[in-house]
Parts: structure tokens; C-alpha cells; sequence
């Protein structure tokens, strides 16, 4: 269940209400695509790291160790110790950017998997039926998910299947559900807007799923090769046909300040691997701009990761040591970044909700939308 606490402009304030604890929104969720963060991060680490909601990959998992071994190990939340809400994919992302060889009909998909090549079929009652194995708190639709730019007739088919495929996973979902052995029978579904970056596509396809009234809805088919601006304008014209009383996640974005613009925008929920991906590669986000840890002018710098930042890696060691640790080939050194990313994020979130609690967003957001994309 949302809650709409608070608004300035477009920006939301909010809670959402699930059966594994309250998110306080805006927020981020943080990618453990295969049940951990990539970076040596377990569970326990994410709750010292301000994370509210931690999301997995349904693909990576049907995969490896398999959802059904999930589920007779109790669940993702079991299986991982992670005890608040969990997201998981549909896996229609992975299915369409990461199979060479995919063949897409009516039923669903038939692809070839990226480990070893054996041949899979997913559609959208498979795609339901390894997410309530995985007993996730909330579950997506399974989706097409097209690259930008796209040809408008394909795109127009692309969203009448995509809403096809919604109403199977809305039934499909409902009857896992009531099933006595399922493991999460509250498990939630979001419905995702396509329709690349034509204005009436995405507006019409975004009217259709609403009156499905699902749990939430999510922006999906944006950051896959059109630019910020058409991604901001997409969120522009998408936003007002949104339902007010339901949560609005942003898929896989974003920077910084993409994250700043969406929020502006009305979007409550994002996830992306960028500060966990540039975290490994020496690349970190502070409150001054974008810092790479392998600079030279590092190599006897005493001061932290970022002087205005209070988390775990900031409060204990110097950026010459953790440039140190990259030169010298150390898993440390990824780990003290993700972290410090991670919590970057989550803390960015943090700041925005404690801005529109004070009315104050207007300002903030005016700030570091010029400071935060700026590299040092």
C-alpha cells in the first residue's frame, strides 16, 4: 500500500507499505542481481549501508542455483539473510539483451541461455511462476523491452503484447497466490509502461495498464540508447497518467542526477548497477562530482574517499591507501568502493526525502543537479 505524505511540484513524498516493512520513497533499490551485491557485499552489510530494498534478477537465478532449489531453500529472503522487501525482475531485460538468439512470439520467448547456450522458453506465466518461487516481495511483469531508436509500428505491437502479456501475469500471479504452498501469498505485481520514446504510444499504453489497477508501475524501455532529454521528456508526458495512489519506479536509472530529475518528475523507486559497476572500477560518486581513485594525484592523499561523507570507508581510510589497493590487484579495493557508493546513493535518497519533508527540495534539487555529474 502507498501513502502520499507529502508533494512540492511534481516530487513525491511517500511510504509503501509491504509485507516485508515500509519503504520510505523516494528511494533506491540496490542491485544483488544473484543474491549479492557484486563487490563482496553480503545482506548484513546492506543494512549498514541505509539500504531499504534490495532487488534480484529472475533470469540470473532461473539460471543458477535454479528457482525451484530457491524455494526448497525458503525463499530469497532465506536464502540470502536479507530480511526487508526484495524486487525481482521479470527477466525480460536479460532475455532481450542478453540472448543473441531469441525467438519472440504470442506464448513468450524462446532464447538461448548466455552460460552455456541450452535453449529456454519464458513467457509471462513462467516468468510468475519462478518469481513466486523466489517468494520476492514484489514482483514485475514480464515485458518486451525494446532498444531506442525503434520503428513505431513494431513499438505499437511491442505494447499491445506487453498488455497482453500483463493481463496473463495478473491471473497467472492470482492463482500462485492462492496456492497453500507458495512462500510469499502477498507477493505484489507492478505493470511496465513501453512504448520507446513516442509520446502517444507511451500515454495510451500507460491509460491501459492503469485501469488494471495493479500494486505499482514502473517506467521500463527508457536508459537503452535514447538521451537524458528524451528520457526526461517520456517522464513529462507519462507522469499525469500514472495513478497518484500507487508506487512509480524508474527502471535501471540512473546517475546522480538522472535520479535528481526523475524525483522532480514524481518517480518514487529507482535500481541500477551504475554505483556498484563504477565502484569497481575506481570510480566514485561524492557530494563535489565524480572522483577516479586511480589518479595519481591520490597516491599520498590522506584525505578520505569524499570529506563530506560519514559513511564506514570515509570514517576509516585514505584515498592513497584504496588507490594502493586498485594498483595492487586487492578485492579490497572494490569492496571499500561499493560500499562507499552504495551508501552515496542511498544517502542521496535519504537527503531528498529530508528536503521534501522540509519543503525544501526546490533548492536542493537546484544545486546538485550542477555538482553531482561534474568529474573532479
Amino acid at each position: 500500500m502507498y501513502r502520499l505524505i507529502k508533494q512540492q511540484g511534481n516530487a513525491r513524498r511517500g511510504e509503501f507499505t509491504t509485507v516485508h516493512g515500509t519503504v520510505q520513497t523516494p528511494a533506491f533499490m540496490n542491485v544483488a542481481t544473484c543474491g549479492a551485491i557484486k563487490g563482496a557485499l553480503s545482506a548484513f552489510d546492506l543494512k549498514e549501508l541505509r539500504c531499504q530494498v534490495q532487488l534480484c534478477n529472475t533470469y540470473h537465478l532461473h539460471l543458477r542455483p535454479g528457482d525451484e532449489n530457491v524455494k526448497k531453500l525458503g525463499g530469497l529472503h532465506k536464502f540470502t539473510r536479507w530480511d526487508g522487501p526484495i524486487l525481482t525482475d521479470s527477466g525480460g531485460f536479460q532475455v532481450f539483451s542478453l540472448a543473441k538468439l531469441r525467438n519472440i512470439k504470442e506464448e513468450g520467448v524462446t532464447f538461448a541461455s548466455h552460460i552455456d547456450g541450452h535453449r529456454i522458453f519464458m513467457g509471462p506465466e513462467e516468468s510468475m511462476t519462478i518469481q513466486s518461487n523466489l517468494g520476492s516481495t514484489i514482483a514485475m511483469a514480464f515485458d518486451e523491452c525494446i532498444e531506442n531508436p525503434a520503428e513505431y509500428e513494431y513499438t505499437r505491437n511491442s505494447c499491445d503484447r506487453t498488455y497482453r502479456w500483463l493481463v496473463r501475469c495478473r491471473d497467472k500471479l492470482q492463482q500462485l497466490n492462492s496456492r497453500e504452498d507458495t512462500i510469499n501469498p502477498e507477493q505484489l505485481l507492478f505493470g511496465i509502461n513501453q512504448g520507446s520514446t513516442y509520446d502517444d504510444l507511451r500515454i495510451s499504453h500507460m491509460k491501459r495498464i492503469a485501469e488494471l489497477d495493479l500494486d505499482g508501475y514502473a517506467v521500463g524501455g527508457l536508459a537503452v540508447g535514447e538521451t537524458a532529454q528524451q528520457m526526461y521528456h517520456i517522464l513529462d508526458v507519462v507522469g499525469e497518467h500514472m495513478p497518484a495512489g500507487k508506487p512509480r519506479y524508474l527502471m535501471g536509472v540512473g546517475t546522480p542526477v538522472n535520479i535528481l530529475e526523475a524525483v522532480h518528475r514524481g518517480i518514487d523507486l529507482f535500481d541500477c548497477v551504475m554505483p556498484t559497476r563504477n565502484a569497481r572500477h575506481a570510480n566514485i560518486f561524492t557530494w563535489s562530482g565524480r572522483r577516479n581513485m586511480m589518479n595519481e594525484k591520490y597516491s599520498l592523499d590522506e584525505a578520505p574517499l569524499d570529506e563530506e561523507c560519514d559513511c564506514p570507508v570515509c570514517r576509516n581510510f585514505t584515498r592513497a591507501y584504496i588507490r594502493h589497493l586498485f594498483k595492487s590487484g586487492e578485492m579490497l579495493a572494490m569492496r571499500l568502493c561499493v560500499m562507499h557508493n552504495i551508501w552515496f546513493y542511498n544517502t542521496l535518497l535519504m537527503r531528498i526525502r529530508e528536503s521534501l519533508d522540509e519543503g525544501t527540495f526546490e533548492e536542493f534539487y537546484t544545486k546538485y543537479r550542477e555538482i553531482l555529474d561534474k568529474r573532479i
